[in-house]
């Protein structure tokens, strides 16, 4: 079993921050592969549920990002599980904006959360380190981290989040190869088979009936997902 972790701040004044991407997989997730409703435990609220056979936990602290360790540790504790069972989600200001990378120990490199993490599991857990851009300079961080989304962010937002839920059964197996994978998928997908079929005959493709289009814009998309 695994416990997936995301990152963030409790409540509706954060939601939408960067700080938060974190929270935002998590709910992707479990929305996607029909996780039951988030119940409050460990310091935070948690749903659990299977990827077909594979069992997880999907774990938000609500101690506030600076206190995370209270409520993973807490969890790992009861789950009876080791550090290596522990997969955590979490903003990345060294990583340019949708950019992910999976990564399994090392430090927190100032991360207030991994910070808190580490002092009580130690360093060897799984991350998903959710590229969201640096402001420029340290000073500017906390201010920038605890900002929302800009609506210009909203396409590769999703694009991200929905790569992170279908990579989500391989977080359940601890294939963080698997998982970059299918993030990669979403991110960058393949030319499909129809695009080169109608370069060579156009005609074909013109004939094949298209799905009803969707008007919505892609934040509101994107906000429709966590209404």
């Amino acid at each position: 079993m695994k416990l997936i972790v995301g990152l963030g701040n409790p409540g509706a004044k954060y939601a939408r921050n960067r700080h938060n991407i974190g929270f935002m997989a998590l709910d992707m997730i479990a929305s996607d592969h029909g996780f039951p409703a988030w119940k409050s435990k460990h310091q935070g609220v948690v749903s659990e549920g299977r990827f077909g056979s594979d069992r997880a936990v999907l774990l938000k602290p609500e101690t506030y990002m600076n206190k995370s360790g209270d409520s993973v540790g807490a969890a790992m504790r009861f789950y009876k599980l080791e550090p290596e069972d522990i997969i955590v989600l979490h903003d990345e200001i060294d990583l340019a904006p949708g950019k992910v990378k999976w990564k399994v120990g090392g430090g927190h490199a100032g991360h207030n959360g991994l910070r808190s993490i580490h002092a009580h599991i130690g360093a060897d857990y799984a991350r998903v380190r959710l590229g969201v851009g640096h402001p420029g300079h340290k000073d500017a961080v906390p201010g920038y981290v605890l900002r929302d989304f800009p609506k210009a962010d909203a396409e590769w937002l999703d694009d991200v989040l929905r790569g992170c839920s279908d990579g989500a059964p391989h977080l359940a197996k601890g294939d963080g190869s698997k998982f970059m994978n299918a993030v990669g998928m979403r991110l960058s997908p393949p030319r499909s088979g129809n695009a080169e079929k109608s370069k060579a005959n156009p005609k074909a493709s013109a004939e094949e009936p298209s799905a009803e289009p969707d008007s919505r814009s892609t934040l509101q998309k994107l906000l429709d997902r966590f209404s």
